[in-house]
């Protein structure tokens, strides 16, 4: 049976909602607790060998006996934890990422992993879903959940609402045969191009917002300055000393609204995401796209503000993934020579500078607009590389 992740909205009671704080506290206290211990058995012995996740989980009982409160949390996240943990060790020495970082309770996103043990967690009724520690809890979907749910994670953003993304096996739905294919070209003025010649235009939900979103984070900047600047008095010490930030409510309120209005920007975007590459898979078979190396492209950086806004990589993982679910079928080739290529003779008519938006082939004189031609090489690109595998 596949298994599909569901993303719904929680809406915990007071009392859960310290029980899910709890459980953050919980997990970050063993992640830092065995990443510091993961670094001092390297200082102390560097040709140890390298820990396992059953090593870790074996070390959970006594930690537990040391710290009882951590028997107040969901068991099977603090496992979860220890998983991570190897995980992250292991992309730093075979895929060279980034070290593994101490964790704060500062940071503005906070979640904790849990699994299913014993139908601990399902869907109850249509607007109620037991989770692990936390009983009950309302949610709200535009789909219905199925029984079988294999993990939940559960998230709280910085604009406080909780999330529970679900791990659940269920059955894929396969859309209808249109054999139909198409080739995308992505850019910046128009998000996609297609082969049909068809564009699909960019929507700069960053810029809608923008007044408000530069009014808020001038008041936040200007809050947290003054802030910083008050001072209060100790009377245990007799000295003054700077207030903590939690305190001035005016800074909170500004903070909240520029958070608030990140997330109001990033749904939008996700939301017409969503709804193009949900349409492109739904009429096509075939689907096309380039294989863009965005963190070379940012290095331009009249361009890089307007490149990180189009989410081309978020376009790809939406297609990768809904391809596999409804039955169709996604290919990535390599972009080079794409735009200067004839589609229609396949003569090579040298590099193109940006500025160049049509031109005209000097072997066949077939008049191409640059995007519309360069998809349809994808396009062409991608048919022969299908027809290459199948043979």
């Amino acid at each position: 049976m596949p298994l599909k992740g569901l993303k719904v909205r929680i809406y915990p009671s007071q009392t859960q909602k310290l029980k899910i704080k709890l459980s953050f506290g919980s997990t970050r206290f063993v992640w830092n607790q065995m990443l510091n211990m993961m670094i001092e058995r390297y200082k102390n012995n560097p040709k140890a060998k390298f820990l396992s996740t059953y090593d870790l989980n074996y070390l959970l009982p006594a930690l537990k006996r040391e710290y009882p409160w951590l028997k107040d949390a969901e068991s099977t996240s603090l496992q979860a934890t220890n998983h991570d943990l190897i995980e992250a060790y292991k992309k730093f020495f075979k895929e060279h990422k980034g070290f593994p970082r101490f964790k704060s309770r500062k940071f503005p996103k906070q979640s904790y992993q849990c699994k299913c043990v014993n139908q601990n967690m399902k869907p109850i009724a249509s607007h109620y879903i037991k989770l692990p520690k936390l009983g009950l809890v309302k949610f709200k979907t535009g789909q219905q959940i199925p029984d079988k749910i294999k993990s939940a994670t559960v998230r709280r953003s910085p604009t406080g609402k909780y999330y529970a993304e679900l791990l659940v096996e269920c059955e894929n739905q396969v859309f209808k045969k249109t054999n139909q294919q198409i080739g995308i070209d992505l850019g910046i003025s128009d998000l996609m191009v297609c082969s049909n010649e068809k564009k699909i235009p960019t929507i700069r939900f960053d810029k809608i917002l923008a007044s408000k979103k530069r009014y808020w984070e001038k008041r936040l900047a200007r809050r947290r300055l003054q802030a910083k600047t008050q001072m209060a008095w100790d009377h245990h010490n007799k000295v003054l000393s700077p207030r903590c930030l939690d305190n001035f409510k005016n800074y909170q309120k500004a903070k909240l609204m520029v958070a608030k209005l990140n997330e109001k920007i990033a749904n939008q975007r996700k939301n017409y995401l969503h709804k193009l590459t949900t349409r492109l898979v739904k009429e096509n078979d075939v689907i096309v796209i380039e294989d863009l190396k965005t963190k070379n492209l940012l290095h331009n950086h009249s361009l890089a503000r307007a490149m990180a806004n189009q989410s081309w990589r978020e376009i790809r993982r939406m297609l990768e993934y809904k391809c596999e679910w409804y039955g169709k079928k996604l290919i990535v080739v390599s972009p080079y020579k794409t735009s200067q290529i004839c589609s229609h003779c396949g003569y090579d008519d040298g590099k193109h500078t940006l500025d160049i938006r049509e031109w005209t082939c000097p072997k066949c004189h077939v008049h191409h607009d640059r995007d519309i031609n360069a998809a349809k090489n994808i396009l062409n690109v991608g048919l022969g590389r299908a027809s290459v595998k199948e043979s």
